[in-house]
């Protein structure tokens, strides 16, 4: 820009010059633009400069008593205020508007506004620091009045300590050494002797003190004690500014002491006393690396000064610390926390801490860094207390309870023992009050031996065919009802199978009975599971009735019946007893109403009472999978009442109920107590016999699932330790030549439900002997699945399958691998089939038949043949591949077999009596004459189980 048309000066000038003068803050020139293609522009260019002492910044954390003086300096007027000034180009500036007059004005008073609020803020900033640090000369004056009052302490004890040992030393110089009773009585007392130690002559560094009265005169000023000492050549002293310091590298460091100032000002003239305080400022001070004078005694450690809150480290000095005002810098928690344990010496830290004595709870196991954490102790301490019982640990080691208790005890905590099974504490039979009892229906069990008709006559009770549907007309399950009798009540019914293989089932049936119903056929007596049944109802405590059946038929014989249960301590009514019994027939309904009325006679004596408001417990009868269903299990509700959504737990599965189904298969809400159900939802088959519960959560659940899941794991382990692990070398060897020749036949075994397949796995472990026995690999609930084919091709077993059928898959698989899959549906034919099996297994027996003997009369030795022995058949007939035994002396010499059989020149199949031939030995040929040679055949005999 210039205000020429030379395009090629570009120097910014103003036109006309002027001179040197002072002007006002707002200056005014025109200058003109040049632009391309020649052309320009004039304008007015206004110049504002800065006037000093017109810009004041507020500090950003004023001082309180300096607020008033720190008022900001009031602004210059504003141009439009001033008269207009007339540019050097003639131009008259314009006035400002009433718009812009009221901007301006709201801009000035917002600013005043922002800056009353920032002295406002600063004030209240300034408030809190003199309050903050109020707060700390308040803490430090209380720390240093508990200082002070410490050292009190201490001095008066040690006081009382120096007069107490003076006391005693006198009493044993006045026992050692005796003194005459006048000197005693001429010496002064104590106390008039020794004068106190303040008015004590006070040497001054090594020199005596004055004695007699002192004069006075006048003495020059005394320096700073932080000034530098006077210097010794007689040159006038430095000014008492200080230093930089000066490092001699070959003189070693020393560290710097800090000197005390003195109160004194250097300019006063009053004469002074050495005994005023100052006793113990030295005269002169010694330069670094000077010796001290002769004569002089060794100089005091200068007390340190501590700093002044004022000097603070500055740091780095910018801008912003330049003007950003003076931030008072206090100090932090932990700073003043040291600064306190300097001054009482660290005494709060030495003092031991209370200990806090707690409740520990200790499993039946738990390591050392548990049992430490729960103590809140130390596990080097926990470890220390071992070691002194000569028990040597690291922390992770686990202990025992006792031992556990007795570290807790030693440390002064109290023990709350717990095990491990106390999650299932409170699960089962929790007693009810009298008033939450209502009845409930009884539940009776119908037991006895199997074909005596136990289902038949519960069919004819419910008007139902189940013994129809049952694979050989035996019952091989275990099942539920529930029937309304003609009196309006509920009875629920267990049907047990008779079968020897079913003695589980029955044995449940058993236990989760009220009553048992005993049935014999009146044709058959009483049988062996007769017998087992008397001894599990026994066994249970429960009662007994007594339905003798099949008495329609011709050969029956009630009596007789009655007679064979004498032998089992069962008395009948019509012998004299308390059983009741009752003669029935399945087949024309005969007396099956006295029946219902005997157990209704028999329920209402026992007074069956149960509590439906209360979560329910139960038993699962039976327990199967179903493809479509899943899990199912059939439970027995016996207290409270249980209803769909209800989280249950049964041995070691769990599962929240989708469903509950009835006997007749109709779908319920709720089981009240008595009452039989399918429930389904459990996310594993439970075991037939587990007992079920509701809990109030799936943790509990889990918990408690886990913990027995845990149980079976460590029963397994046991067994396995006990059979392998706690053997000597010797029973192994002993065990293994034993066992060298005994065969093992491997089964997998699948059946429909939990009851069948641990029937059938009982009776699999009983079949066998001491040469052969059956394996079972694995056993389950649920179809044949492709795992069960490929473990049984992995160890050569055969698959069973009890009322179950294999996969698809399954069955392709077995087809590849060439595994064999049999089916059954009656316990009968597969046990038959089994033991089949086995004695395939078993060596045939040997025996052997006579033949005949023959005597040798002569022996001839044929080339390339051997020797030939001629022999004359004595009895018997001798027989061409037979075996033979030579006898010499009556003693056998060689058994084998007979190589050649000739009669003259041709060979013979066998040789009569009384007749002479020729025999040849297979790999033998010491014979001699008189020899007699016994020909027998040996038969194999096949075995079985």
């Amino acid at each position: 820009m210039t205000d020429t048309k030379t395009p090629g000066d570009k120097t910014l000038t103003v036109n006309p010059p002027k001179t040197l003068s002072l002007k006002r803050p707002v200056e005014q020139s025109t200058v003109r633009q040049s632009f391309s293609h020649g052309r320009s522009k004039q304008v007015v260019v206004e110049v504002k400069r800065r006037v000093p002492g017109h810009d004041v910044k507020e500090p950003v954390a004023p001082r309180p008593s300096q607020a008033p003086a720190q008022q900001p300096a009031p602004r210059p007027a504003a141009p439009a205020q001033a008269a207009p000034q007339r540019p050097a180009g003639g131009m008259l500036l314009r006035t400002l508007s009433d718009e812009e007059k009221d901007a301006r004005q709201r801009a000035l008073s917002e600013a005043r506004n922002s800056e009353a609020e920032a002295r406002r803020i600063a004030e209240d900033e300034a408030r809190r620091r003199a309050a903050a640090a109020e707060r700390e000369r308040q803490e430090r004056e209380a720390a240093q009045a508990r200082q002070r009052q410490e050292e009190e302490r201490r001095r008066h004890e040690d006081d009382q300590k120096r007069r107490a040992e003076s006391a005693a030393r006198q009493r044993e110089e006045q026992t050692a050494r005796p003194a005459a009773p006048a000197e005693r009585e001429a010496a002064p007392p104590a106390p008039t002797q020794a004068p106190a130690p303040a008015p004590q002559p006070t040497q001054y560094y090594g020199r005596p003190a004055p004695s007699g009265p002192r004069e006075f005169t006048q003495r020059p000023p005394m320096r700073d004690t932080g000034a530098r000492p006077p210097r010794l050549d007689g040159r006038p002293p430095r000014l008492d500014s200080p230093r930089p310091p000066r490092i001699d590298a070959s003189a070693p460091a020393e560290p710097a002491v800090a000197r005390p100032t003195r109160q004194a000002p250097p300019s006063s003239g009053a004469p002074r006393n050495r005994a005023d305080g100052d006793v113990d400022v030295r005269a002169a001070f010694r330069r670094a690396g000077v010796g001290a004078g002769a004569g002089r005694g060794p100089a005091p450690a200068a007390p340190k000064v501590p700093k002044s809150p004022n000097d603070k480290p500055r740091g780095r000095l910018t801008l912003a610390t330049a003007t950003g005002g003076d931030d008072e810098r206090t100090r932090s928690v932990a700073s003043f926390r040291r600064r306190v344990q300097r001054m009482t010496g660290h005494r709060a830290s030495d003092a031991q801490k209370e200990r806090v004595m707690r409740e520990v709870i200790i499993p039946e196991t738990i390591t050392i860094q548990e049992l430490a954490n729960r103590m809140t102790e130390r596990g080097v301490d926990v470890i220390r207390l071992l070691m002194k019982q000569g028990a040597m640990h690291k922390i992770t080691d686990v202990i025992d309870a006792d031992t556990a208790q007795l570290i807790a005890e030693e440390m002064g905590h109290t023990v709350k023992r717990v095990a491990e099974s106390d999650v299932e504490e409170g699960l089962f039979d929790t007693p009810d009050t009298d008033e939450t009892l209502e009845p409930r229906p009884s539940v009776v069990t119908i037991m006895g031996h199997v074909d005596h008709g136990k289902t038949s006559l519960l069919d004819a009770i419910r008007k139902t065919k189940v013994v129809t549907g049952e694979a050989g007309g035996i019952t091989q399950h275990i099942g539920a009802y529930q029937v309304t009798t003609p009196l309006g009540s509920k009875v629920t019914f267990i049907d047990t199978p008779g079968h020897a293989a079913f003695t589980a089932m029955r044995a449940r049936g058993a236990k989760v009975t009220d009553i048992v119903v005993l049935v014999v056929a009146a044709d058959d007596g009483v049988m062996p599971q007769t017998a087992e049944a008397i001894h599990h109802a026994k066994a249970a405590g429960v009662p007994l009735i007594v339905a003798i059946n099949k008495v329609d038929k011709a050969d029956a014989n009630p009596d007789r019946v009655r007679a064979e249960l004498l032998q089992y301590e069962i008395q009948v009514e019509s012998l004299g007893g308390e059983t009741l019994e009752v003669e029935v027939s399945a087949k024309t309904g005969q007396n099956l109403d006295k029946l219902l009325e005997a157990i209704a006679l028999q329920a209402e004596v026992l007074d069956l009472k149960a509590n439906p408001d209360r979560a329910a417990e139960g038993t699962v009868i039976e327990a199967k999978l179903d493809r479509g269903r899943g899990p199912v299990a059939t439970v027995l509700v016996q207290r409270g009442t249980l209803r769909t959504g209800d989280i249950v737990v049964a041995g070691a599965e769990w599962g929240r109920v989708r469903a509950l189904i009835a006997d007749t298969g109709a779908q319920v809400k709720d089981a009240p107590p008595s009452m039989p159900v399918e429930v389904l939802g459990f996310n594993g088959t439970p075991e037939a016999g587990d007992r079920v519960a509701v809990v109030e959560s799936e943790a509990r659940a889990r918990e408690i699932t886990e913990y027995r899941e845990r149980q079976r794991r460590d029963r397994l382990a046991a067994r396995g330790a006990a059979s392998g692990a706690g053997r000597s070398l010797a029973e192994m060897m002993r065990e293994l030549k034993e066992g060298a020749g005994r065969k093992e036949f491997p089964l997998v075994v699948k059946g429909d439900v939990q009851g069948s397949v641990e029937a059938i796995v009982g009776a699999l472990e009983k079949v066998g002997n001491d040469e052969v026995r059956a394996r079972v690999l694995s056993s389950g609930v649920g179809a044949i699945t492709e795992s069960d084919v490929t473990l049984a091709q992995a160890s050569g077993a055969v698959v069973v399958g009890f009322n179950v059928r294999a996969h698809k898959e399954a069955r392709e698989a077995a087809e590849r691998a060439g595994v064999e899959i049999r089916y059954y549906n009656i316990i009968y034919n597969l046990m038959d089939d089994v033991k089949d099996a086995m004695s395939g297994l078993l060596a045939p027996t040997l025996r052997e038949t006579m033949l005949g003997n023959a005597t040798i009369l002569e022996i001839f030795n044929v080339s390339k043949v051997g020797k030939i022995a001629g022999c004359r058949v004595t009895d018997g007939t001798i027989e061409r591949g037979a075996h033979v035994r030579l006898i010499r002396d009556n003693v056998v010499v060689h058994e084998g077999k007979l190589g050649q059989l000739k009669r003259f020149k041709d060979d013979a199949k066998e040789v009569v009596a009384g007749q002479e031939c020729g025999m040849a030995f297979e790999n033998y040929q010491d014979m001699r004459v008189g020899d007699v040679i016994e020909c027998y055949r040996v038969e194999e005999i096949k075995r079985s189980l």
